[in-house]
């Protein structure tokens, strides 16, 4: 390419295209607001990432070019295989995982920059190990986040003086990270030491944090890596890095706050407090009895219905039943009945996690509505269809101040005229607190696996 421009020029294009890339990141990332268009931001912003890697090979002082073409091909096809074959239930341990990578390479970078002394000068120094800093804890506590998703660690390891043990390790990394920046002490046994603890905070900072937090969590390390990338784009001088870590960053950052804020906790109560964990939360004391019905008489309940709200769960995603419910959902819509989806924002293990399950099989997105938009409706509405859901549908969120999830806002499920709560067991939910919805004089359980349980429900609905 310099053969043909000056550098000058070759530069002033680099730039240019970089700007485009810009443009391409935000307006994808501005589609994914809504599940109209979110398919389109993402072809937008995959468009942007191809553009920007393309360019990066013209970069001024490039080479090793078939060590990096090499990498990108063994990445793309495990990331092409793994994606084709990662079920949709286990969508959340992949982006956990995929996140984690994004702040160990991060992390990566800045140890070269570091163990090279390629980063010179306070500035980049302090940059460059911010970003080695808040990479790395992205890079362990994703792992963690991953094997509590995925079920490989089944318990949350909590002790006494565990806050107090965390706050050491991160003084001790800040103490290394500054001999680095003040270039007291810039040797190989320091970088390292300041690696080592900030992969030990990652570690030390998920391992207490409860299963039900994981959406939270993992947007709060979505923003971290996008962070660090961003950070180690300004010791590189890469624009592109800069602008990806700067929109992942933001995105992730606003996304976190949401997620908290619909669990009314602060970022503080989800990272320190415990909660969260059905093997060491206390289940709430309830009153009345579970009563069980039969998939018969909720078939004729909602077909002589005149509004069925839906709301989904984790337990929908692991039976796999969201094609099953769309074609109930397409029975009820023949017999004149108004269907609508009730969506919570942390519903599932990741934020968006049913609106994704719902589009896959096809449902349409103007009848899927969020807990702002739909809460008002459930006083009308003759049937709540409740499956999979627990926390997000429990009321003791408005009327317990005793219970862990006094103040979240929830869906009004229990508001409707009838309440049917598909279900496997009689088990608390994934938090582990007991579910007064289930014991409520207007709901009934429909007990079994959640795609047999709507098969079941079909059939009724068809047998009217």
């Amino acid at each position: 390419m310099n053969g043909a421009f000056s550098p000058n020029t070759a530069r002033l294009l680099i730039d240019a295209s970089y700007l485009l890339v810009a443009f391409l990141f935000i307006t994808g990332l501005k589609q994914m607001s809504s599940p109209v268009t979110a398919r389109r931001g993402i072809l937008w912003a995959g468009t942007g990432m191809l553009i920007a890697t393309l360019v990066s090979f013209a970069y001024p002082g490039m080479s090793h070019y078939v060590l990096i073409l090499a990498a990108i091909g063994v990445g793309g096809v495990v990331a092409w295989v793994s994606g084709k074959r990662v079920a949709m239930t286990d969508m959340p341990q992949m982006i956990a995982l995929y996140n984690g990578m994004g702040g160990g390479a991060a992390a990566a970078i800045g140890a070269v920059e570091l163990f090279s002394g390629g980063a010179q000068g306070s500035a980049a120094l302090t940059l460059a190990v911010i970003g080695s800093l808040i990479g790395s804890v992205s890079f362990t506590g994703s792992l963690i986040a991953f094997g509590k998703l995925q079920g490989l660690i089944k318990k949350s390891l909590r002790f006494g003086g565990q806050q107090f043990l965390n706050v050491i390790i991160l003084l001790a990394a800040l103490a290394a990270g500054a001999l680095i920046v003040l270039q007291i002490n810039g040797s190989a046994n320091v970088i390292t030491a300041l690696f080592l603890l900030a992969l030990l905070l990652g570690l030390a900072m998920t391992l207490p944090i409860g299963g039900a937090d994981m959406p939270v969590v993992i947007s709060l390390y979505n923003a971290l890596t996008g962070l660090a990338v961003g950070f180690e784009g300004f010791v590189l001088g890469n624009a592109a890095m800069i602008i990806a870590g700067t929109v992942v960053g933001a995105a992730g950052t606003l996304l976190t706050q949401l997620m908290a804020k619909a669990m009314n906790r602060s970022l503080g109560n989800v990272l320190f407090s415990g909660f969260g964990d059905s093997g060491g939360t206390q289940s709430s004391e309830v009153n009345g009895s579970l009563k069980p019905i039969e998939a018969t008489d909720v078939g004729v309940m909602m077909a002589f219905g005149q509004k069925v709200i839906i709301v989904p769960g984790y337990g929908m995603a692991v039976a796999q039943a969201q094609h099953k419910v769309w074609e109930l959902t397409q029975l009820l819509q023949e017999r004149g009945v108004t269907v609508k989806f009730a969506i919570h924002p942390v519903a599932g293990r990741m934020p968006g996690h049913m609106n994704v399950l719902l589009a896959e099989a096809g449902v349409p997105y103007d009848i899927i509505a969020d807990l702002d938009e739909i809460n008002a409706e459930f006083e009308t509405a003759d049937v709540a269809l409740v499956i999979g859901a627990n926390d997000v549908v429990n009321p003791v969120a408005r009327n317990d101040k005793s219970s862990p999830i006094y103040g979240m806002p929830i869906l009004n499920a229990d508001k409707a005229k009838n309440v049917i709560v598909i279900k496997r067991g009689q088990g608390a939910g994934f938090s582990g607190i007991e579910n007064a919805l289930f014991y409520l004089d207007n709901t009934r359980m429909l007990y079994g696996d959640g795609q047999a349980a709507v098969s079941q429900l079909i059939q009724a609905v068809k047998a009217v």
